[in-house]
């Protein structure tokens, strides 16, 4: 049996932690710039049709689709090396990794994402972010509904989720209750969105940027999940 933590944070990764937002603007202006508008576009419809059908973003895959629309085009094949070697360091949002560190001294750390088995732990990998956690990294197909392993894996009295995505935090809320403490950083499209902020209820807690958890306590946060009234921090 595995001991069972006071407390886990679990951190989501893409507009969480990192300016996903901001990869997506420059691979739309790589593709457009090596192959024109017109095979941007047809990449990006492949890739939302893809994220429709799988629930998680391919980018690899949405590749290999496109890659049957051009199969004489040798360029092709450098646009994974763009992919798989971005510099996604340079795209974490500030403060991201205070935030890890600043929860760190409580409890275990887990990156909690979705994603494919290749690009999305790349990803992980390159920003720093796998080290940040050490290891402590799970990746899923709709992570709201592997809530069960997620606790096998990470025995907890309670737990900290931090999401730019209501729909995420309200389904575990769902389920967990108050044992769990959901944090919306508004930061990336998803979190603006007023269809999406008018259809779901508001999080526990809502920070304006991720680096703003580092003026959260233990305490406050153990509390927000029983408080009954949503919190808005700012700076």
């Amino acid at each position: 049996m595995k001991a069972c933590d006071e407390i886990v944070f679990l951190f989501d990764c893409d507009n969480t932690l990192l300016d996903n937002d901001r990869v997506q603007d420059d691979l739309r202006s790589h593709l457009e710039h090596a192959f024109g508008a017109s095979s941007r576009d047809r990449y990006w419809e492949i890739f939302e049709s893809l994220r429709t059908e799988l629930g998680y973003a391919d980018y690899l895959g949405a590749l290999q689709r496109y890659r049957l629309d051009t199969t004489s085009d040798p360029r092709l094949l450098q646009m994974s090396e763009f992919l798989l070697d971005y510099p996604f360091t340079d795209r974490l949002y500030p403060g991201a990794l205070a935030a890890i560190e600043h929860v760190a001294r409580w409890g275990p750390v887990v990156v909690l994402s979705d994603g494919d088995v290749v690009f999305q732990p790349r990803k992980i990998q390159r920003s720093g972010l796998w080290q940040a956690v050490d290891g402590h990294v799970l990746i899923y197909v709709h992570k709201e509904k592997r809530l069960a392993d997620v606790e096998h894996r990470y025995p907890a009295r309670h737990y900290v989720m931090i999401d730019d995505k209501l729909r995420i935090l309200a389904a575990m809320k769902k389920v967990m209750g108050e044992r769990l403490t959901t944090v919306f950083p508004r930061q990336g499209h998803y979190a603006v969105d007023p269809l999406i902020l008018a259809t779901y209820p508001a999080a526990d807690l809502t920070l304006e940027r991720i680096g703003d958890l580092i003026h959260c306590d233990l305490q406050g946060l153990s509390n927000a999940a029983r408080a009954g009234q949503p919190e808005t921090r700012t700076t």
